[in-house]
């Protein structure tokens, strides 16, 4: 391995738009932009964690702990601040958000997930779950956060070793290997 070649790379800064893609996917679905970057069992460990912290804190919640709610005069819900850094399976409280303001019917069914309870059906749903209700709004929280620490992990590169290089070296093959000149070499255990 040619040192000049390493050392080279290693100053080399990585491409702005590659890493501003691998952030954007890094927010949308924990472990994406790790995988992007080709750095696949960060990717899958990131996405199991946190996508299963956040699975698991909807089922203790039954589906109602991620919710939306930003009224001036009523509830502000800033937990979900936290929800959001999850990425794409937190959004569709928003959406959820915009209509029931507009009195509409839930986005699944009869489910009501992702819909902001009233002060009646929350009072309701304390009772009903008890401590699940925050545990489960807790660890939807966790996990948003977790998510944020790896999109700082995609954008700054790895803490150790070489970056990845940018996609443009990645697809280049790769060099054969050169044969000795010497035929002893060749004979020799």
């Amino acid at each position: 391995m040619d040192v000049s070649a390493t050392s080279s790379r290693d100053r080399q800064e990585p491409d702005f738009w590659d890493t501003l893609t691998a952030g954007v996917l890094a927010w949308l679905v924990p472990g994406a932009g790790h995988w992007f970057q080709g750095r696949r069992h960060k990717a899958i460990l990131f996405f199991w964690t946190i996508s299963g912290l956040f699975v698991f804190g909807m089922v203790l919640g039954q589906g109602r702990v991620v919710y939306a709610k930003w009224h001036p005069r009523q509830e502000r819900r800033f937990i979900y601040l936290c929800q959001i850094g999850v990425g794409l399976p937190s959004l569709p409280a928003l959406v959820a958000a915009r209509r029931a303001a507009a009195n509409k019917q839930t986005l699944i069914g009869n489910l009501k997930w992702y819909m902001p309870p009233d002060r009646a059906e929350l009072n309701q749903l304390y009772h009903t779950l008890n401590r699940r209700f925050e545990l489960g709004t807790l660890f939807t929280a966790i996990a948003g956060l977790l998510n944020l620490l790896v999109i700082y992990d995609v954008l700054a590169g790895p803490a150790y070793g070489n970056r990845p290089p940018p996609l443009q070296e990645r697809k280049k093959p790769a060099e054969p290997l050169k044969q000795p000149d010497d035929p002893k070499a060749k004979t020799q255990p």
